[in-house]
């Protein structure tokens, strides 16, 4: 009993590190919806998340040909991973293009209203979602097998996730410097996973350092620009 709680709180500890990564695309796939719609979106988006990563729990506990080589030297790992990291990087690097050209201001003052579909945002935050979670319910079934130890951790996780993502998510929409910071980690987020989806290990610490390094310096800055607003004024 003492391993298995020991086991927990690692993978507790394990999902709420990878948990990161879905707070910052929960930020981005939702942001183009009617802010009526954002915390529905999140919650239905992770609720059907929740699911499909129990799903893929179950299938790989069943299952040992998920790392088995299907395609010349790719396992069904392999393609979901070099997949969801193309789709990543394509994604992070178009909205990075909208933002900065400011095509939602170019929009508006013509008077076109583009919102994305509700639909849309949340299979984007399931698949991707799932996307995140291969290496962590691999990881989580190599430690242990005991079934109510993995999905307790994940469901702990999930809820914490849902607790910060909504806050996360509308404090980065409002500042487009750490939107578009949060966007860069996701171009670094989507390397790393096509890179392992090819075999090529890439230690976190060298996403995770930088990336907190960079949130520190813009945190500063925003809090430089803050005071001499309101020494001015």
């Amino acid at each position: 009993m003492a391993d298995s709680l020991g086991i927990l709180l690692l993978l507790i500890g394990l999902e709420l590190v990878l948990g990161v990564d879905n707070v910052l695309v929960l930020a981005i796939m939702v942001e183009r919806l009617d802010p009526a719609l954002r915390r529905k979106a999140r919650i239905i988006g992770l609720g059907l998340a929740l699911i499909a990563r129990l799903g893929l729990l179950l299938l790989v506990l069943a299952l040992t040909s998920l790392t088995a080589p299907v395609f010349m030297q790719f396992s069904v790992r392999d393609l979901i991973l070099l997949a969801g990291g193309l789709f990543l990087l394509w994604k992070a690097v178009r909205e990075i293009h909208h933002t900065v050209e400011l095509k939602e201001e170019q929009d508006e003052a013509a008077g076109i209203k583009k919102k994305s579909s509700f639909r849309t945002a949340i299979l984007q935050i399931v698949l991707l979602d799932i996307v995140f979670s291969i290496d962590s319910v691999i990881t989580a079934v190599g430690l242990t097998h005991v079934v109510w130890v993995i999905i307790t951790a994940v469901v702990i996780s999930f809820a914490a996730v849902l607790a910060y993502a909504g806050p996360v998510g509308e404090f980065i929409i409002k500042h487009p410097t750490l939107k578009i910071l949060a966007l860069s980690f996701l171009i670094t987020i989507g390397v790393t996973i096509f890179m392992e989806g090819m075999h090529q290990e890439v230690p976190k610490a060298y996403i995770y350092l930088p990336m907190g390094f960079a949130l520190v310096v813009e945190m500063l800055q925003m809090r430089y620009e803050h005071n001499r607003k309101k020494m001015r004024s």
